[in-house]
């Protein structure tokens, strides 16, 4: 049973649920890399902004007070958005995303602390690319995944300005479900990160500090 304190901290191992709990700390190795997944929409971005200090309008990953790498494909949008905004944005979504993960390779490479990475967390192939990235480097890979109902999502996709086609985001549902009906079961995600931590939009809200401590 977790303590209702919202000064609770957590040192995630295996699954670790705590939707409809309070987590105020989430502790991670000096040199993780933590993957913030979540359909688009379920605040993602916002949350890296929360716990980070990322921008929605920077085009080069901050590096946070506790020395974290942030990176969130958006900053890979921003980089590109003068050279090809005459384009409708479908068009050079696949330009962002080559960016993005370049980006986080160089960051895995690169950078000696650790690394937090915005990713919808629903492509197969794309879970194994970083986890496989994250142990070439010696890393541990951890999945923060914020589960969001649907119609919360899409609203939260016309706050921000930025919608993703209907059939794409039903998708993306569809394969979030699976991925959490894997992790509830103890079957997923595979390759297995060392910790998945499911949080819901009010525990999103009440955790105040990821950090990284050895």
């Amino acid at each position: 049973m977790f303590p209702e304190s919202d000064s609770f901290v957590a040192n995630p191992r295996g699954v670790v649920d705590l939707r409809g709990r309070r987590t105020g700390e989430l502790r991670y190795p000096p040199t993780a890399t933590v993957i913030f997944a979540g359909i688009p929409g379920a605040g993602k971005s916002t949350a890296l902004r929360k716990l980070f200090g990322s921008e929605p309008d920077a085009e080069t990953a901050p590096v946070a007070p506790g020395g974290a790498l942030v990176l969130d494909s958006i900053q890979a949008r921003n980089s590109w958005r003068q050279r090809l905004a005459w384009l409708p944005y479908p068009l050079w979504r696949p330009v962002v995303h080559l960016v993005h993960f370049r980006r986080i390779w160089i960051a895995l490479r690169d950078h000696t602390g650790p690394v937090v990475v915005h990713d919808c967390g629903t492509v197969t192939f794309t879970r194994h690319m970083l986890t496989r990235w994250a142990a070439l480097r010696g890393r541990e890979l951890h999945m923060v995944l914020l589960d969001v109902p649907a119609a919360v999502a899409r609203n939260g996709q016309y706050a921000r300005g930025r919608r993703v086609g209907r059939s794409s985001f039903n998708w993306h549902v569809r394969r979030w479900r699976r991925l959490l009906d894997r992790v509830e079961s103890g079957t997923g995600p595979q390759p297995q990160p060392e910790s998945v931590v499911v949080l819901d939009r009010s525990g999103i809200d009440q955790l105040n500090e990821i950090r990284f401590a050895a």
